[in-house]
C-alpha cells in the first residue's frame, strides 16, 4: 500500500496539517449527463425536452457556463436550471500566464475547498488543455509536487469536463495570441492519476469526444490519457476500444530505481507495465508515449538510456523526454543539456523515436501541483498566524 505524505503548513511546524472541510463530491451538473439524461432532467423540472439541447448548445457549443447569460431561456427557467443542472463547480482563485500569453495556468477551488489546476498551452497549429482528474494524487512520486500533497479526492465527470469547457472558451476569445482560436487537444496530465479515477475519466473522455451539442466534439486521437502504470486499468482501457493516446510515465527503465521514483512499481514491475502498454498499442494501432522526466544524476545515466532503448526497440512507442521542472525546496533538478543530448542520441541510435518536451511555465509554477502546493502552504501559514492572534 502506498503511504501518503503529510502536507506541512509551515516549515517551522512540519507536523501541522491544514484543516479543510471534509472532501465531498459536487452536485449533479449538465456535463455529468448524456443528452437523453439531460432531457429527462429538464422534464423533471417541468421544462420542455428541447431545453436540453438549448442548454447543451450553450455549454458545449458556445462555452457558456453561466445560465444567467443564456438569454434565450425564460428568466424563471434559468433560475430552476441553474439550481439543478448548472451549479458552480470551479471557482478560479489564481490565474497566471507566461510565454507572451501562450501558457496560462489556473488554480481552481472546488465546492468543498479542494484545489486543482489546469493549463492552457497555445502553439502555432494547436491549443492544448492539460487538465486534472483528481484533487491531489495518491501515487506519491517524490519528484512531483502533486504526489507530495497526497490524495484529497477524485473529480467528478463534470469537474473534469468543466475545466475543458472553460479553457475552450479562453481559446475561443482569441487571447492566446499566435494560436488557432479553438481548443484542439486535451491531455490528462494535470493533478492526479487518471486511471485511479477510471470510470469518471472514461466518461469525461466520451463527453469531450461526442459531437456538439452533446459533447465538445474533439477527436479521440487528440486526447491523451496518462498513467504511472496501473496495469489492471490499462488492460481495462484496451477493452474500451477508444483511440486515445496512452502515455506511460515510466521515468526509469530498471525496477530498482523505478521502485523509488514511481512507488506503484513495487506492485507492477517495469516488464509488466510495458507489456500492458505494448498490448494497448497493438490493439489500437496507437503509438504509446513513454514519458521520462530527466533528473540530474538520478535517471540520466548513459546505461539507462541504452537499457530503455533495448526495451523499446521495434515497439510502437516513442519517448517523450521531459526536462524536470523543479519544485521549490526539492532536491530534484533537471539534467544538464549535454547529458540530455547524449540520452537522446543513444535512444535514437537504438532506433527509438525520441522528442524533448517543450519546457513551458517555469515562471508561473508550471510543474504539476506547484500552484496548489503554494496555496496550501500560504493557507496554513495564515491559519497559524490567526491562531497566534487569537491566543494573544
Amino acid at each position: 500500500m502506498t503511504i501518503l505524505p503529510v502536507i506541512p503548513i509551515s516549515p517551522d511546524k512540519p507536523d501541522a496539517v491544514i484543516t479543510r472541510r471534509r472532501p465531498s463530491m459536487p452536485p449533479r451538473h449538465l456535463a455529468d449527463l448524456d443528452l437523453d439524461a439531460r432531457k429527462a432532467a429538464v422534464a423533471a423540472l417541468g421544462e420542455p425536452a428541447f431545453r436540453a439541447k438549448q442548454l447543451s448548445t450553450h455549454y458545449f457549443g458556445r462555452f457558456v457556463r453561466d445560465a444567467s447569460a443564456m438569454t434565450d431561456l425564460p428568466a424563471a427557467s434559468r433560475d430552476r436550471i441553474t439550481a439543478d443542472l448548472l451549479p458552480t463547480l470551479l471557482t478560479p482563485i489564481r490565474e497566471q500566464d507566461c510565454d507572451d500569453g501562450a501558457t496560462r495556468k489556473t488554480l481552481w477551488k472546488l465546492h468543498d475547498g479542494a484545489l486543482v489546476e489546469s493549463v492552457l498551452m497555445g502553439y502555432s497549429n494547436r491549443v492544448t488543455a492539460c487538465v486534472s482528474s483528481q484533487a491531489g494524487c495518491g501515487m506519491a512520486c517524490p519528484f512531483c509536487a502533486t504526489g507530495q500533497q497526497g490524495l484529497t479526492r477524485n473529480l467528478s465527470v463534470a469537474e473534469i469536463v468543466d475545466q475543458c469547457v472553460y479553457l475552450a472558451g479562453v481559446a475561443a476569445s482569441g487571447v492566446v495570441t499566435g494560436s488557432p482560436p479553438r481548443l484542439s487537444r486535451v491531455v490528462f496530465m494535470g493533478m492526479g492519476e487518471p486511471l485511479a479515477n477510471y470510470p469518471r475519466v472514461i466518461e469525461a473522455v466520451r463527453r469531450l469526444t461526442t459531437p456538439a451539442p452533446e459533447g465538445l466534439g474533439l477527436s479521440q486521437r487528440h486526447i491523451t490519457v496518462s498513467t504511472v502504470g496501473l496495469v489492471p486499468a490499462m488492460r481495462r482501457l484496451i477493452a474500451e476500444q477508444l483511440s486515445v493516446t496512452l502515455a506511460l510515465s515510466l521515468h526509469a527503465p530498471d525496477d530498482d530505481l523505478r521502485d523509488e521514483l514511481v512507488p506503484v512499481n513495487q506492485r507492477w514491475k517495469v516488464a509488466e507495465v510495458l507489456d500492458a502498454a505494448f498490448d494497448y498499442a497493438a490493439q489500437t494501432g496507437r503509438r504509446v508515449s513513454i514519458e521520462y522526466a530527466l533528473i540530474r544524476d538520478v535517471n540520466d545515466q548513459p546505461w539507462r538510456a541504452d537499457l530503455l532503448g533495448r526495451l523499446l526497440h521495434g515497439k510502437l512507442a516513442h519517448v517523450n523526454l521531459i526536462p524536470l521542472n523543479p519544485t521549490p525546496g526539492s532536491k530534484w533538478d533537471a539534467s544538464p543539456k549535454p547529458v540530455e543530448r547524449e540520452f537522446v542520441r543513444r535512444l535514437l541510435a537504438a532506433g527509438v523515436e525520441t522528442t524533448v518536451r517543450d519546457t513551458r511555465g517555469r515562471e508561473i509554477d508550471g510543474a504539476c501541483g506547484q500552484l496548489a502546493a503554494g496555496e496550501l502552504t500560504q493557507a496554513g501559514a495564515d491559519g497559524v498566524a490567526a491562531d497566534a492572534e487569537v491566543a494573544q
